[in-house]
């Protein structure tokens, strides 16, 4: 135990330094964003680097490793334990990732809806975009604020639209300003007849999406609950003496092993089996 309380009082120390200095915000370039970058981006937390969160999770899994090792004295256990608390940082990026896009499915059609109703009263498109800092869903005001300030900083509408969709990072968000580039490029009457029909189209797709994933949720709670199960077995038994001593061998160590991998394969294809398409970001 002395060297897992010492672990936590150096990674302790580390953080409070860490914390002492600032880093310079890092603008968002397009295009040039690696699998990871984008995650973090459609999770909400841009402010999170890909380096801090895999360093987060590396020691994640050595602390979590380390506390096994300590309680059951079974190496083997110990990394097999490490592997999975590793990847439950990236396992919770991912969820937070799913519901911040279900709710973003539901507030589009309302933002759609606010940028209508401010055209057709004689606003200009970049003053309804702005408008939306103060009366739109207050899920994305403070986008839509930055986005205003953006804009009234530079006065450069292309820009600031660009940025905004990077800071949104969301399939819906990129037809939506796609759609209001063009128009204000091309000009038209009709910008009022695109957004209605615009805004049914999104609600019909939210209401759909909505059903079947609350229908294919029942897949992916089996597929957790059937790896979980095993390894929560594994946990209790590795306080017996003689279950220590069997994985404590090579034997136990190709059981284990082979316990991963099955684990891993099976649980990756279940969710594959049950998984609805995601939409994907064509209009970057």
């Amino acid at each position: 135990m002395s060297a897992v309380v010492g672990l936590l009082a150096g990674m302790g120390l580390f953080l409070i330094w860490n914390a002492c200095w600032s880093e310079p915000a890092r603008q968002p370039q397009p295009g040039r964003r690696s699998r990871l970058e984008q995650l973090l981006q459609q999770a909400g937390v841009p402010q999170v680097t890909p380096t801090s969160l895999v360093v987060s999770a590396a020691g994640l899994a050595t602390v979590m490793a380390l506390l096994v090792f300590v309680l059951s004295g079974v190496p083997a256990i110990a990394l097999c334990f490490g592997l999975f608390s590793g990847y439950v940082p990236f396992a919770l990026l991912n969820m937070r990732a799913r519901r911040r896009a279900a709710v973003m499915r539901e507030l589009w059609p309302d933002v759609v809806d606010h940028l209508r109703s401010a055209i057709r009263a004689g606003l200009s498109l970049p003053e309804a975009l702005v408008q939306l800092g103060s009366k739109g869903p207050v899920q994305l005001r403070a986008e839509f604020k930055t986005f205003g300030a953006d804009y009234r900083a530079g006065g450069h509408f292309e820009g600031a639209l660009q940025r905004l969709k990077s800071t949104l990072a969301d399939p819906v968000s990129d037809r939506i300003i796609e759609a209001l580039r063009l128009t204000r490029d091309v000009g038209g009457s009709d910008l009022g007849k695109l957004l209605g029909t615009l805004s049914e189209f999104l609600r019909d797709h939210a209401r759909t999406r909505s059903e079947l994933e609350a229908r294919q949720s029942w897949t992916v709670n089996a597929a957790r609950l059937a790896v979980a199960a095993p390894w929560i077995v594994l946990m209790l038994m590795a306080t017996r003496p003689e279950a220590v001593g069997a994985y404590n061998s090579p034997a136990g160590w190709a059981v284990l092993g082979g316990g991963l991998l099955v684990s891993v394969i099976c649980y990756r294809l279940m969710l594959r089996i049950g998984a609805l398409p995601e939409e994907q970001r064509v209009l970057q």
